[in-house]
Protein backbone atom coordinates (compact mmCIF):
# COMPACT_ATOMS: atom_id res chain seq x y z
CA UNK A 1 0.00 0.00 0.00
CA UNK A 2 1.62 3.56 -1.21
CA UNK A 3 -0.43 6.76 0.46
CA UNK A 4 0.26 10.12 -1.36
CA UNK A 5 0.99 13.07 0.71
CA UNK A 6 -2.47 14.30 -0.06
CA UNK A 7 -5.66 13.17 -2.26
CA UNK A 8 -8.69 15.24 -4.05
CA UNK A 9 -11.35 12.59 -4.28
CA UNK A 10 -13.72 14.62 -6.59
CA UNK A 11 -17.02 14.10 -8.86
CA UNK A 12 -20.90 14.89 -9.54
CA UNK A 13 -23.35 14.85 -6.78
CA UNK A 14 -24.35 11.12 -5.80
CA UNK A 15 -21.24 9.64 -7.12
CA UNK A 16 -20.30 8.02 -3.82
CA UNK A 17 -17.09 10.35 -3.32
CA UNK A 18 -17.86 10.72 0.80
CA UNK A 19 -17.82 7.12 1.06
CA UNK A 20 -14.86 5.73 -0.63
CA UNK A 21 -13.05 9.04 1.18
CA UNK A 22 -13.92 7.54 4.38
CA UNK A 23 -12.94 4.49 3.84
CA UNK A 24 -9.72 6.24 2.19
CA UNK A 25 -9.48 8.13 5.26
CA UNK A 26 -9.28 4.96 8.43
CA UNK A 27 -6.73 2.90 5.83
CA UNK A 28 -4.08 5.95 5.71
CA UNK A 29 -4.63 7.99 9.09
CA UNK A 30 -6.64 10.76 6.90
CA UNK A 31 -8.38 14.11 7.76
CA UNK A 32 -11.42 14.78 5.46
CA UNK A 33 -11.52 18.48 3.89
CA UNK A 34 -14.56 20.01 2.56
CA UNK A 35 -14.63 21.01 -0.85
CA UNK A 36 -18.28 21.19 -1.36
CA UNK A 37 -19.66 25.30 -1.39
CA UNK A 38 -22.83 24.56 0.00
CA UNK A 39 -21.78 21.89 3.12
CA UNK A 40 -19.89 24.31 4.91
CA UNK A 41 -23.07 25.78 5.61
CA UNK A 42 -24.51 25.24 8.44
CA UNK A 43 -28.37 24.40 9.40
CA UNK A 44 -29.06 22.47 5.85
CA UNK A 45 -26.94 19.25 6.47
CA UNK A 46 -29.69 17.02 4.85
CA UNK A 47 -30.48 19.41 1.80
CA UNK A 48 -27.42 19.90 1.14
CA UNK A 49 -26.06 16.13 1.84
CA UNK A 50 -23.94 16.53 4.32
CA UNK A 51 -21.81 14.04 6.25
CA UNK A 52 -23.33 14.90 9.06
CA UNK A 53 -26.96 14.79 8.05
CA UNK A 54 -28.62 13.12 10.49
CA UNK A 55 -25.83 13.49 13.07
CA UNK A 56 -24.59 15.73 15.55
CA UNK A 57 -22.04 18.34 14.24
CA UNK A 58 -18.52 17.14 15.72
CA UNK A 59 -15.23 17.17 14.31
CA UNK A 60 -14.88 13.84 13.65
CA UNK A 61 -16.89 11.23 12.57
CA UNK A 62 -15.75 7.64 13.48
CA UNK A 63 -13.01 8.64 14.64
CA UNK A 64 -11.82 10.55 11.35
CA UNK A 65 -11.51 14.02 11.55
CA UNK A 66 -13.83 16.23 9.47
CA UNK A 67 -12.68 20.07 8.86
CA UNK A 68 -14.41 23.03 6.94
CA UNK A 69 -18.52 21.13 7.16
CA UNK A 70 -21.11 23.22 8.67
CA UNK A 71 -19.02 26.37 9.73
CA UNK A 72 -20.82 28.92 8.26
CA UNK A 73 -24.24 30.78 8.82
CA UNK A 74 -26.32 30.85 5.95
CA UNK A 75 -26.49 34.39 6.10
CA UNK A 76 -22.83 34.53 5.45
CA UNK A 77 -21.01 34.50 2.30
CA UNK A 78 -17.58 33.32 1.67
CA UNK A 79 -15.16 34.01 -1.52
CA UNK A 80 -12.76 31.29 -3.12
CA UNK A 81 -9.90 33.26 -1.59
CA UNK A 82 -10.75 32.94 2.20
CA UNK A 83 -12.07 28.79 1.41
CA UNK A 84 -8.40 28.71 -0.15
CA UNK A 85 -6.40 30.19 3.07
CA UNK A 86 -9.52 28.20 5.47
CA UNK A 87 -8.38 25.09 3.51
CA UNK A 88 -4.69 25.37 3.29
CA UNK A 89 -4.41 25.95 6.83
CA UNK A 90 -6.36 22.92 7.55
CA UNK A 91 -3.89 21.27 4.96
CA UNK A 92 -1.36 22.21 7.29
CA UNK A 93 -2.29 21.46 10.13
CA UNK A 94 -3.34 17.66 9.18
CA UNK A 95 0.08 17.23 8.12
CA UNK A 96 1.57 18.91 11.23
CA UNK A 97 -0.38 16.21 13.05
CA UNK A 98 0.61 13.25 10.98
CA UNK A 99 -2.27 12.86 9.26
CA UNK A 100 -3.19 12.78 5.12
CA UNK A 101 -5.49 15.59 4.11
CA UNK A 102 -8.22 14.24 1.86
CA UNK A 103 -9.81 16.89 0.05
CA UNK A 104 -13.54 15.68 -1.01
CA UNK A 105 -16.51 17.53 -2.26
CA UNK A 106 -17.39 18.54 -5.79
CA UNK A 107 -17.18 22.13 -6.23
CA UNK A 108 -15.09 23.07 -9.29
CA UNK A 109 -13.76 26.38 -8.04
CA UNK A 110 -13.02 25.56 -5.34
CA UNK A 111 -10.99 22.55 -6.46
CA UNK A 112 -9.26 25.05 -9.28
CA UNK A 113 -8.04 26.61 -6.51
CA UNK A 114 -6.41 24.03 -4.46
CA UNK A 115 -4.63 22.75 -7.65
CA UNK A 116 -4.09 25.92 -9.81
CA UNK A 117 -4.05 28.44 -7.15
CA UNK A 118 -6.14 32.08 -7.37
CA UNK A 119 -6.15 35.10 -8.77
CA UNK A 120 -4.80 37.62 -5.64
CA UNK A 121 -7.87 40.08 -5.73
CA UNK A 122 -7.46 42.92 -3.41
CA UNK A 123 -9.68 42.84 -0.55
CA UNK A 124 -13.47 44.62 -0.79
CA UNK A 125 -14.53 47.68 1.54
CA UNK A 126 -17.56 46.54 3.51
CA UNK A 127 -19.67 49.23 1.75
CA UNK A 128 -18.96 47.46 -1.88
CA UNK A 129 -20.05 44.24 -0.75
CA UNK A 130 -23.03 45.65 1.23
CA UNK A 131 -23.70 47.50 -2.07
CA UNK A 132 -23.27 44.30 -4.48
CA UNK A 133 -25.59 42.44 -2.16
CA UNK A 134 -28.39 44.90 -2.29
CA UNK A 135 -27.90 45.11 -5.90
CA UNK A 136 -28.35 41.21 -6.74
CA UNK A 137 -31.25 41.11 -3.82
CA UNK A 138 -33.05 43.48 -5.60
CA UNK A 139 -32.21 41.94 -8.96
CA UNK A 140 -30.65 39.54 -9.72
CA UNK A 141 -30.58 40.13 -14.23
CA UNK A 142 -29.78 43.86 -13.59
CA UNK A 143 -26.69 42.71 -11.36
CA UNK A 144 -25.47 40.21 -13.90
CA UNK A 145 -25.72 42.70 -17.04
CA UNK A 146 -23.47 44.77 -14.85
CA UNK A 147 -20.33 42.31 -15.07
CA UNK A 148 -21.43 41.24 -18.26
CA UNK A 149 -18.18 38.98 -18.84
CA UNK A 150 -18.47 36.86 -15.76
CA UNK A 151 -20.79 33.39 -16.79
CA UNK A 152 -21.79 33.16 -13.18
CA UNK A 153 -25.65 32.80 -12.42
CA UNK A 154 -26.39 31.94 -8.51
CA UNK A 155 -26.78 35.27 -6.56
CA UNK A 156 -23.23 34.09 -4.49
CA UNK A 157 -21.05 34.18 -7.34
CA UNK A 158 -22.27 37.43 -9.00
CA UNK A 159 -22.45 39.40 -5.81
CA UNK A 160 -18.62 38.30 -5.68
CA UNK A 161 -18.15 39.69 -9.07
CA UNK A 162 -19.97 42.62 -8.88
CA UNK A 163 -18.43 43.69 -5.55
CA UNK A 164 -14.87 43.17 -7.27
CA UNK A 165 -16.00 45.89 -10.48
CA UNK A 166 -17.05 48.50 -7.42
CA UNK A 167 -14.02 48.02 -5.28
CA UNK A 168 -12.10 48.05 -8.31
CA UNK A 169 -12.99 49.30 -11.27
CA UNK A 170 -12.15 46.06 -13.34
CA UNK A 171 -14.05 42.42 -14.22
CA UNK A 172 -13.12 39.62 -11.81
CA UNK A 173 -12.37 37.40 -15.08
CA UNK A 174 -9.96 40.30 -15.41
CA UNK A 175 -8.20 39.52 -11.98
CA UNK A 176 -8.47 36.15 -12.89
CA UNK A 177 -6.07 36.39 -15.83
CA UNK A 178 -3.59 37.87 -13.65
CA UNK A 179 -0.92 35.12 -12.09
CA UNK A 180 -1.96 32.92 -9.43
CA UNK A 181 -1.11 31.84 -5.88
CA UNK A 182 -2.22 29.98 -3.18
CA UNK A 183 -1.82 26.42 -4.45
CA UNK A 184 -1.65 23.14 -2.49
CA UNK A 185 1.99 21.72 -3.28
CA UNK A 186 2.91 19.62 -4.14
CA UNK A 187 -0.70 18.88 -6.27
CA UNK A 188 -2.04 16.39 -4.36
CA UNK A 189 -3.55 12.99 -5.96
CA UNK A 190 -6.57 13.67 -8.11
CA UNK A 191 -8.82 11.37 -7.93
CA UNK A 192 -12.57 11.30 -10.04
CA UNK A 193 -15.29 9.34 -9.21
CA UNK A 194 -17.59 9.52 -12.43
CA UNK A 195 -19.89 7.37 -13.15
CA UNK A 196 -22.26 7.28 -15.65
CA UNK A 197 -25.44 10.09 -15.94
CA UNK A 198 -28.21 7.59 -15.79
CA UNK A 199 -26.72 6.08 -12.97
CA UNK A 200 -26.35 9.55 -11.15
CA UNK A 201 -30.22 10.07 -11.38
CA UNK A 202 -30.84 6.89 -10.18
CA UNK A 203 -29.31 7.41 -7.34
CA UNK A 204 -30.61 10.70 -6.80
CA UNK A 205 -34.11 9.95 -7.41
CA UNK A 206 -33.97 7.60 -4.38
CA UNK A 207 -31.71 9.73 -2.74
CA UNK A 208 -33.94 12.77 -2.55
CA UNK A 209 -37.05 10.98 -0.65
CA UNK A 210 -34.52 9.85 2.33
CA UNK A 211 -33.27 13.54 2.34
CA UNK A 212 -36.96 14.74 3.02
CA UNK A 213 -37.86 12.17 5.43
CA UNK A 214 -34.51 12.79 6.94
CA UNK A 215 -35.13 16.49 8.07
CA UNK A 216 -34.93 18.61 4.92
CA UNK A 217 -38.43 19.36 5.86
CA UNK A 218 -37.33 20.97 9.23
CA UNK A 219 -34.31 22.53 7.70
CA UNK A 220 -36.34 24.58 5.29
CA UNK A 221 -38.53 25.50 8.17
CA UNK A 222 -34.82 26.79 9.91
CA UNK A 223 -34.61 28.78 6.10
CA UNK A 224 -38.05 30.13 6.04
CA UNK A 225 -38.34 31.29 10.26
CA UNK A 226 -34.84 33.29 9.29
CA UNK A 227 -35.55 34.98 5.82
CA UNK A 228 -32.73 33.13 4.36
CA UNK A 229 -31.80 32.70 0.52
CA UNK A 230 -33.60 30.04 -0.80
CA UNK A 231 -31.10 29.54 -3.51
CA UNK A 232 -27.95 29.13 -1.73
CA UNK A 233 -28.76 25.44 -2.23
CA UNK A 234 -30.69 23.42 -4.32
CA UNK A 235 -33.64 21.92 -2.45
CA UNK A 236 -33.92 24.47 -0.15
CA UNK A 237 -36.09 26.29 -2.84
CA UNK A 238 -38.00 23.44 -3.48
CA UNK A 239 -39.11 22.27 -0.14
CA UNK A 240 -39.92 26.01 1.05
CA UNK A 241 -42.17 26.14 -2.02
CA UNK A 242 -44.00 23.15 -0.43
CA UNK A 243 -44.20 24.44 2.61
CA UNK A 244 -45.69 27.58 1.82
CA UNK A 245 -47.91 25.60 -0.34
CA UNK A 246 -46.34 26.74 -3.10
CA UNK A 247 -45.83 23.10 -4.74
CA UNK A 248 -47.54 19.42 -3.66
CA UNK A 249 -45.28 17.08 -2.18
CA UNK A 250 -44.83 15.43 -6.03
CA UNK A 251 -43.95 18.48 -8.13
CA UNK A 252 -41.31 19.52 -5.04
CA UNK A 253 -39.48 16.54 -5.30
CA UNK A 254 -39.49 16.40 -8.76
CA UNK A 255 -38.44 19.74 -8.95
CA UNK A 256 -35.52 18.72 -6.69
CA UNK A 257 -34.83 15.66 -8.97
CA UNK A 258 -34.60 17.47 -11.96
CA UNK A 259 -32.47 20.70 -10.82
CA UNK A 260 -30.14 18.09 -9.38
CA UNK A 261 -30.12 15.84 -12.55
CA UNK A 262 -29.55 19.42 -14.30
CA UNK A 263 -26.52 20.10 -11.68
CA UNK A 264 -24.72 16.91 -11.61
CA UNK A 265 -24.65 17.31 -15.54
CA UNK A 266 -22.87 20.47 -15.01
CA UNK A 267 -20.50 19.12 -13.02
CA UNK A 268 -19.66 16.44 -15.41
CA UNK A 269 -19.10 18.52 -18.26
CA UNK A 270 -16.91 20.75 -15.78
CA UNK A 271 -15.17 17.58 -14.71
CA UNK A 272 -14.69 16.72 -18.45
CA UNK A 273 -12.80 19.97 -20.04
CA UNK A 274 -11.22 21.33 -16.75
CA UNK A 275 -10.17 18.52 -13.98
CA UNK A 276 -7.41 16.69 -15.00
CA UNK A 277 -7.58 13.37 -13.16
CA UNK A 278 -4.72 11.50 -12.10
CA UNK A 279 -7.44 8.24 -11.49
CA UNK A 280 -10.63 7.82 -13.16
CA UNK A 281 -12.89 5.32 -11.43
CA UNK A 282 -16.32 5.20 -14.30
CA UNK A 283 -18.83 3.55 -11.72
CA UNK A 284 -20.40 3.74 -7.88
CA UNK A 285 -16.99 3.25 -6.33
CA UNK A 286 -16.15 -0.59 -4.00
CA UNK A 287 -13.70 -1.93 -1.69
CA UNK A 288 -11.46 -2.46 -4.58
CA UNK A 289 -11.50 0.50 -6.23
CA UNK A 290 -10.70 1.60 -2.45
CA UNK A 291 -7.11 -0.83 -3.21
CA UNK A 292 -6.96 0.53 -6.71
CA UNK A 293 -6.21 4.27 -5.15
CA UNK A 294 -4.03 3.05 -2.56
CA UNK A 295 -1.85 1.32 -5.46
CA UNK A 296 -2.23 4.32 -7.79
Amino acid sequence: MMARQAYIITGPTASGKSDVAHELAKKINGTIINCDSVQIYRGIENISASPFAERDLTDDIDGIPYRLFSFLDLSEQISVADYIKLAKREYDAAIASGRIPIFVGGTGFYINGIVNGIAEIPNVSPENRSRARELVARDLDAARAMVPDCSATDPQRVSRALEVLLETGKSIVWWQGQPRAGAIVPTPFKVLINPPLDVLHKRIASRIPKMISGGAMDEARYVIENNFDVRRAIGAAQICALLRGEKNDQDAINDWIIKTNQYAKRQRTWFKTQFNADLIIDHIPNVDDLDLILKS
